[in-house]
């Protein structure tokens, strides 16, 4: 039996569709063994969101190629898709399969099998009309939450951004399809699902749906108890949204809302197409229908021209909203995008110095948002064993993603928990007292 390895860089659609791959290589006869062992196939699912991600998918490749020097090394996704010409001259890569593709890749093997040539599938995305890639999971790696494709794909051309000339264009999968699979999962035992794509906010608009009506029918899927969203955009946040979301049991109350930047006139240069205003006004209805929800975003320093004042703009403004987690990026030139070529380009030592104070702000509102649950009730999905200080506990998350342990040899995975949230075990997990 033939083996294989595969390894995954980037977002959790590239994750879902590293799996996706793995259980089609299972499908076809291959072994899947750890990518640290002897494979005869090593399959790396690349990532170019940053230079540094493109650096790394270059390592890996190389790293497989290292590995078994006689084995097939088939290079994925975004960073092959978007550095075409460069992966078909690097001698460690002998299969590659662009973005649209991947379904392909069990073909591709034996094509290249036959012929001992370098092989390659790459789509033109950006220029030729492409449907929807069904791949389907029927379990994940994960033990309690699956993570689930939707849509693929970006038409907003933010300046910064590299990732629709690497995904192309909005393509949404069939409501029919994410409920079929949400029921397979939902069959398998798995009790909370993520929705998740590269633009989740435009679902539906090349097909005439919408991610609200998406969320509405998997909600009537039986077995599933939680329903959680990835990154959404500002402008979806509206009344009739939040008050649909709000009536439906099963939604977490955790929400990516996308930011960038809190200064208007940096959000213009970014293409963002949403103003600090609407953006407020989203976190305000937010509020108004859920009790204390979770809002996450994402945060971008050093982007080209960001003077002092406007810096200073932007982290006035997250204290103002007041987040429960940041992700904050120094910013990262992409070539090919129009602020690799805008004037006045940050320092990276002032990059650095920006990201340090705000994520020393994240940790502070970070812990705040926490301690809010301390002596309150709440219900946890319990998903992996933790050892502290010699004590053994299992640890879970809320609807709003705070972690909490229960100390217990006991195995309570995919087990809900009821319980009172008492003390502070480390900086980012607390106590849950059952009763």
């Amino acid at each position: 039996m033939k083996k294989a390895a595969l390894h995954n860089l980037g977002c959790k659609v590239n994750a879902y569709e590293t799996e996706a791959m793995q259980q089609i290589l299972e499908e076809a006869g291959y072994q899947i063994v750890p990518f640290t062992e002897a494979a005869d196939v090593y399959v790396i699912n690349t990532c170019s969101v940053t230079n540094m991600a493109d650096r790394k998918s270059r390592q890996m490749l190389h790293r497989a190629r290292k590995l078994n020097p006689a084995a097939i090394v088939v290079g994925a996704g975004c960073y092959v898709q978007t550095k075409e010409a460069q992966a078909l001259v690097d001698e460690a890569i002998d299969i590659v399969i662009g973005n649209n593709k991947k379904h392909e890749l069990v073909k591709l093997l034996e094509e290249y099998e036959k012929s001992h040539t370098k092989t390659k599938s790459i789509a033109d995305i950006n220029h030729e009309k492409q449907e929807y890639e069904e791949l389907s999971l029927a379990r994940t790696a994960e033990h309690t939450r699956a993570f689930i494709k939707v849509q693929d794909g970006c038409n907003q051309f933010c300046t910064y951004c590299i990732i629709p000339f690497a995904r192309g264009r909005v393509r949404s999968r069939a409501a029919s399809d994410v409920v079929a699979e949400v029921e397979r999962l939902a069959a398998c035992g798995y009790r909370e699902v993520v929705l998740t794509g590269i633009h989740l906010s435009s679902y539906g608009i090349d097909t005439g749906d919408n991610l609200l009506h998406l969320i509405e029918l998997v909600h009537g899927v039986e077995g599933i108890r939680r329903i959680r969203l990835g990154s959404l955009e500002p402008r979806i946040v509206t009344e009739e949204f939040v008050k649909r979301l709000s009536s439906l049991e099963k939604i977490c109350p955790h929400f990516h809302l996308s930011l960038q930047s809190g200064c208007d006139s940096v959000l213009a240069r970014m293409n963002r197409r949403y103003d600090t205003a609407e953006y407020e006004e989203g976190c305000k209805l937010l509020r108004k229908y859920f009790a204390h929800p979770a809002i996450t975003t994402d945060v971008i320093v050093g982007f080209p021209g960001e003077t002092e004042e406007e810096f200073e703009t932007t982290r006035a403004y997250l204290e103002k909203i007041h987040f429960y987690e940041m992700h904050i990026f120094k910013y990262s030139k992409r070539e090919g995008t129009k602020a690799a070529v805008m004037p006045a380009q940050v320092q990276e030592s002032v990059k650095t110095e920006r990201s340090a104070i705000l994520l020393s702000a994240e940790k502070k509102m970070s812990r705040q948002f926490r301690e809010y649950y301390l002596n309150r009730e709440v219900t946890a999905l319990m998903e992996e064993i933790f050892v502290l200080n010699g004590r053994t506990y299992f640890t879970g998350y809320t609807k709003e993603y705070v972690k909490v342990a229960v100390e217990t040899a006991e195995d309570l995975t995919n087990r809900f928990v009821t319980g009172i949230l008492k003390e502070q075990l480390t900086e980012d997990v607390y106590l849950l007292v059952e009763f």
